[in-house]
């Protein structure tokens, strides 16, 4: 399997705090891989430097063959590189489908863009049916569909996901990690960080644990599953 993404001896910090210390790891075409956590363990960090919205203090990125270092955030989405944030960040008074076109913003080609419009509505229907009303009306569980349709917009070639069942009911939850698999299908490539280790492991090809700024733990998701350190620390078995 060919890696998509690299990232080596990654570091980064908020002035002299250290929140990323020297991580690496990677995500290979095609698959599920995912990061997990407790909180304060650098996995939005994380995710927020590969897409250019902070930039490293040591250590490299590569994505798709090209050093990321000094890319612009812009730039890396015209790569191929789509970010989810947590928390959705939708735009509440833009209806649904002008949030969708803002996911193809650096795109020219309306014929392309109208059909991946189709798609997102295809693949989340809630958004098709309500595609004129303000996103605003949406709830917790619709807006993230909403935000993972956006990104799905730039049509990447890698899908980062922070955190996309948090908030939401047991059943929305399970919506949202069969779209993952769905899209897995589909082939798209997805980096999820998720605090939902059950959840997470389970869709998993490979997965990284984090604990306080570095990977403590690696392996297949079915292997971490049947961790029992995982176990004890995050699936709150004894």
């Amino acid at each position: 399997m060919t890696a998509l993404l690299e990232v080596q001896d990654l570091r980064v910090a908020y002035g002299k705090i250290e929140a990323v210390k020297g991580i690496s790891f990677t995500v290979d075409r095609g698959e599920v891989t995912t990061l997990i956590g407790t909180n304060g363990a650098g996995k939005t960090t994380t995710l927020r430097t590969i897409s250019g919205l902070l930039r490293p203090t040591g250590g490299g990125i590569t994505f798709d063959g090209q050093d990321l270092g000094s890319v612009p955030a812009h730039r890396i989405v015209s790569l191929g590189l789509a970010h989810s944030p947590e928390g959705r960040h939708i735009f509440p008074r833009m209806t649904i489908e002008e949030n969708l076109l803002l996911g193809a913003f650096l795109r020219r080609d309306p014929a392309g863009i109208a059909e991946d419009v189709e798609r997102a509505c295809t693949l989340f229907p809630v958004l098709g049916e309500r595609r004129r009303q303000a996103a605003g009306t949406l709830s917790g569980g619709e807006q993230q569909m909403l935000a993972m349709g956006r990104a799905l917009m730039s049509r990447p070639k890698l899908l980062m996901l922070d955190e996309p069942s948090m908030g939401l009911s047991p059943l929305m939850m399970q919506k949202i990690m069969a779209t993952i698999v769905e899209l897995k299908s589909t082939g798209t490539t997805i980096l999820l960080v998720e605090q939902n280790a059950q959840a997470a492991l389970s869709l998993s090809d490979r997965s990284y644990v984090m604990e306080t700024g570095r990977i403590v733990l690696t392996g297949t998701g079915a292997d971490l599953l049947h961790n029992e350190s995982v176990r004890k620390a995050y699936l709150g078995e004894e």
